[in-house]
């Protein structure tokens, strides 16, 4: 049997903006895709804290260092600049995989830096 567990989560991120004429994605500083081993064009959800709206897309990299977290086509119409986001990653792992794994959970300030990177919940 396959299980599809948690690989990662950005905790407490701030969308930085949003652009609701491009095709679609959430763009993400290449630094944060890092620290969460996220990489372009893999699918993550995206739980806004604000106002409760979930989504599924797929991360592109942004410019490094701009703490940028920014959503882009239809998902734009669903946060709005400052929304507080949770941007989480999934594996699908057989049974016995799926009891080892250890999730990277990324906290960030309120401007988006990385301030601890845990393998752990």
């Amino acid at each position: 049997m396959l299980r599809t567990v948690l690989k990662s989560k950005i905790h407490g991120a701030f969308v930085t903006r949003t652009d609701l004429d491009y095709e679609g994605s959430i763009a993400l500083d290449p630094i944060l895709m890092d620290a969460a081993g996220i990489i372009d064009f893999e699918q993550v959800h995206v739980w806004n804290i604000t106002n409760g709206h979930r989504l599924i897309t797929y991360a592109i990299t942004g410019e490094k260092g701009s703490s940028e977290v920014c959503l882009n086509g239809a998902a734009a119409h669903l946060a709005s600049k400052g929304d507080k986001v949770i941007i989480s990653s999934f594996a699908v792992v057989d049974e016995d995989e799926a009891k080892e794994i250890k999730p990277i959970i990324v906290r960030v300030d309120d401007a988006n830096r990385v301030t601890a990177a845990e393998f752990n919940l």
